[in-house]
């Protein structure tokens, strides 16, 4: 019974082992193909949104204001994903080489993962340009940008506590810029939670000197200010969430279509020899 069993078992590795083809499951040529035209189709898109105005972000540097994003945008966002995936997906079912001899299962699984796999690198792509084209506008700007002006403004973790260290009497000139310097007292009360009072009336005594107003009404801007920066940036807290809740949702449909599109092109290649 032991060697019938032995024997067997010999002849299953056997028979696998002659079936078994040496080639690689995965067709690379036609995911690298699919996954350019996938990417290159998303520029396009992208940049036809940004032209459009609905377009949640812009390879050009000619993006909305983050407090602008609509549901245009998303649907924008989740259009793209679904043409570039399509296409990219289709092409990479369409251009792989036909498998024989395998069940139709195993080829459908092999296409959507071609789908997925074509999807990802696209994505990766697409990534790489917007960051690259991202940093040659920031380079720009700050190339283009006046030294002494960037300097004064600069903002560091410790500029807020240096600006304490030369804070002059109520009434005092300053030893920096006033408005420098307020701008760099927002964003630390911003970050921090809030600005607190002695700050507050810094920058009202530092207003009344400059504008010649009162103590009071002085406090007054110095309130009103505080308050539409803080709803600014509540407003740009929640776009960016937006944004990053809708693009999540964008690509996994992405991965979706790029999936189903390989396996309805696989389909349709092996119709088709």
């Amino acid at each position: 019974m032991v060697a019938v069993t032995d024997s067997a078992a010999r002849a299953f590795a056997a028979e696998r082992a002659t079936t078994e083809s040496p080639l690689s499951a995965v067709s690379w040529p036609a995911i690298f193909a699919g996954a350019v035209v996938a990417a290159a189709l998303s520029i396009v898109l992208v940049a036809l949104g940004a032209g459009f105005g609905f377009a949640a972000v812009s390879p050009w540097g000619r993006n909305p204001s983050g407090t602008t994003f609509a549901i245009s945008s998303a649907v924008w966002l989740v259009v793209v994903q679904w043409l570039a995936s399509a296409v990219g997906g289709y092409l990479t079912g369409r251009l792989r080489t036909r498998w024989v001899g395998l069940h139709t299962h195993e080829v459908f699984f092999r296409d959507t993962a071609h789908g997925l796999t074509t999807w990802a690198l696209a994505s990766v792509l697409v990534v790489g340009v917007l960051a690259s084209a991202a940093g040659g506008l920031l380079g720009g700007a700050r190339a283009s940008a006046d030294g002494r002006e960037a300097a004064a403004t600069a903002a560091t973790p410790q500029s807020y506590e240096v600006d304490e260290l030369f804070r002059g009497a109520p009434g005092s000139v300053p030893v920096v810029d006033a408005r420098a310097e307020t701008l760099r007292i927002f964003a630390h009360g911003l970050a921090s939670g809030g600005v607190p009072g002695a700050d507050r009336d810094y920058v009202a005594a530092l207003v009344a000197a400059r504008s010649g107003i009162s103590q009071a009404d002085a406090r007054v801007r110095v309130e009103t200010a505080l308050e539409r920066a803080r709803q600014a940036a509540d407003a740009a807290r929640r776009a960016a969430a937006a944004v990053a809740i809708y693009t999540a949702l964008s690509m996994l449909i992405g991965a979706f279509i790029a999936c189903a599109a390989a396996a309805l092109g696989g389909g349709l290649r092996d119709e088709h020899p």
